[in-house]
């Protein structure tokens, strides 16, 4: 800790000492959105010939320069270095914090989005298939839990936004399909969207997975009684 303490002031004074312009080739290789963790993003521009970046709502955040590839920034209080082979990404500097773990951003292929984004522009398809590489890629991922998703999902239906709620659900059945709770789930959707059909097949599916699923249970009576 201490040793970082005393070398991160000499890293500043150094890139204070440094043109902050940077070439028309390292601008063109650099610039572009970076994936800061599964579902978030650190896009990187430039303006004047100088880095800025846009990170979690401040889209004004100014790098330092520290030298050709390495920039120091301040949110972060990380040094970030620009690294193109095997492709284009970024990696945090060693530090005593990271304890030796590696951090690795991979920069996006243009238009290229998140599963959030994704699915905030109502193209459900792909988020569908990105939240799927997400947990191909990590199976334990936070952004991919169970129960996180079906809250959210609940959470439209509370706002009377029941089409992205059953497109929410169908993405959680992708994901768990031996869960018996994402099919009840689903079929309170079709339920909402007045979709007997399909809200009977989920109930149904619901109950092969778990009997004693109460919920659907009651859905189910109710929806094929005479």
């Amino acid at each position: 800790m201490k040793k970082f303490i005393y070398l991160l002031p000499l890293a500043i004074l150094f890139a204070s000492c440094t043109s902050q312009k940077n070439s028309e080739e390292f601008i063109n290789k650099t610039s572009g959105r970076y994936l800061f963790n599964a579902n978030e993003v650190l896009e990187i521009y430039f303006e004047d010939d100088v880095m800025h970046a846009k990170w979690r709502g401040n889209d004004d955040i100014k790098l330092l320069k520290v030298n050709d590839s390495a920039f120091y920034m301040q949110e972060l209080n990380e040094k970030m270095l620009f690294v193109a082979k095997p492709e284009m990404h970024i990696e945090l500097a060693e530090k005593v914090e990271h304890d030796g773990v590696k951090y690795y951003f991979q920069k996006m292929e243009e238009g290229a989005k998140t599963a959030n984004e994704y699915f905030k522009a109502e193209e459900y398809q792909k988020a569908k298939e990105a939240y799927l590489k997400i947990q191909k890629k990590d199976s334990l991922n936070f952004l991919i839990e169970e129960y996180k998703i079906n809250r959210l999902g609940y959470q439209f239906i509370r706002k009377d936004e029941n089409d992205k709620a059953l497109e929410l659900f169908k993405i959680n059945v992708a994901l768990y399909p031996k869960s018996s709770n994402v099919y009840n789930s689903l079929g309170e959707a079709y339920f909402l969207k007045k979709d007997t059909v399909n809200a009977i097949a989920n109930f149904k599916k619901s109950l092969e997975i778990n009997s004693e699923n109460k919920n659907s249970k009651k859905f189910l009576e109710r929806l094929t009684q005479k």
